[in-house]
């Protein structure tokens, strides 16, 4: 409550005005990223999306949480995703299958959910201020403990749904290579099968 004595919502520091900005460049790239249908774009804005919450987390105080999700999602998550375009060969320009006649429907429950999430945000950090010159927040040490003191079991029930999300899209492509049909010059086809028969009974 130190903070809360020495300016209020009507004198805004510079690192308040930063943050209320970098918010706005990180909104208006989720809106991009979610609303283009070119999906080599939609990974860059979303590098720009995350790399605008990274700079949200070091205005407050989190150097650790910031550095993480810089390396974690910014620097492996995105990276895959481009590879994953990549590999599979997908179209570099305008998807209009990307596009999805559910758009109203998508639109109003991200809106109930953000609505949702701010609610709950702010009642429960109503009265609350981060003091910036005082002892770091975000440090190492201190996110460490409270997350292997307090959130344990969510952090390990997060990693098995990770592990089971992996499982799942191996077990998919293995199953939709599986389902693939078979190369013209192949056998196991239709055509194939029959005009291998052919020269069977034609050597005979």
């Amino acid at each position: 409550m130190l903070a809360a004595d020495t300016h209020g919502f009507l004198s805004p520091t510079g690192v308040e005005i930063t943050f209320l900005l970098v918010g706005l460049v990180t909104l208006g790239a989720a809106l991009v990223t979610v609303t283009t249908r070119q999906l080599v774009h939609a990974a860059l804005w979303l590098v720009v999306t995350l790399g605008g919450l990274a700079v949200e987390y070091l205005l407050l105080t989190a150097e650790f949480i910031a550095w993480v999700q810089v390396l974690i999602y910014v620097g492996s998550v995105v990276v895959l995703l481009l590879f994953g375009l990549m590999l599979t060969r997908a179209p570099i320009g305008r998807s209009p299958d990307a596009d999805s006649g559910n758009r109203w429907v998508a639109l109003g429950v991200a809106l109930t959910a953000a609505t949702a999430l701010i609610w709950v945000v702010v009642d429960a950090f109503r009265t609350t201020w981060i003091d910036l010159d005082g002892a770091p927040a975000g440090s190492t040490e201190v996110t460490g403990k409270a997350l292997f003191q307090n959130w344990v079991l969510p952090f390990e029930a997060l990693s098995v749904l990770l592990l089971a999300a992996l499982v799942g899209a191996i077990v998919l492509s293995r199953k939709a290579k599986a389902d693939a049909p078979p190369t013209a010059g192949g056998g196991a086809g239709p055509d194939g099968g029959g005009a291998a028969q052919a020269d069977k009974e034609g050597a005979r």
